[in-house]
């Protein structure tokens, strides 16, 4: 069983930069591609950002390309997604993601993840 949770996520207010964390406890999550999506109510659940395992590629977005930052910290054991000047339209449920299995990339795809965490809730209000 991996047991990893998304933290950092709260109010934040137009314009402001917000960091969501998804840690991760019992093994080393740098070995494994993480994801980070969002569902705001009554949308689709859609791909911000993933990192690939080691050191391997990032990839973003479209919509919010030039907003977002995507790191690892191993000492930690944790990868970092900064938002940066947030819009009302970010407002939603963000999850991370984990995918287990062969590959040294990561992908925005949902169905490629197997394992989720619960979530966090990132509020902007107007």
């Amino acid at each position: 069983q991996l047991t990893f949770w998304e933290s950092g996520g709260g109010l934040a207010q137009p314009g402001e930069s917000l960091k969501l964390n998804c840690v991760a406890f019992g093994f080393t999550l740098d070995d494994y591609a993480v994801g980070w999506f969002r569902q705001a109510p009554g949308k689709e659940r859609e791909g911000i950002s993933c990192i690939s395992p080691r050191g391997g590629p990032t990839r973003f977005g479209e919509f919010a390309k030039g907003r977002l930052s995507i790191s690892r910290n191993n000492a930690l054991n944790m990868v970092q997604l900064q938002i940066g000047n947030l819009k009302l339209e970010d407002a939603a449920e963000y999850y991370c993601a984990l995918h287990i299995g062969q590959g040294a990339y990561c992908d925005l795809a949902s169905s490629w993840y197997t394992h989720w965490g619960q979530g966090t809730q990132v509020t902007v209000p107007s």
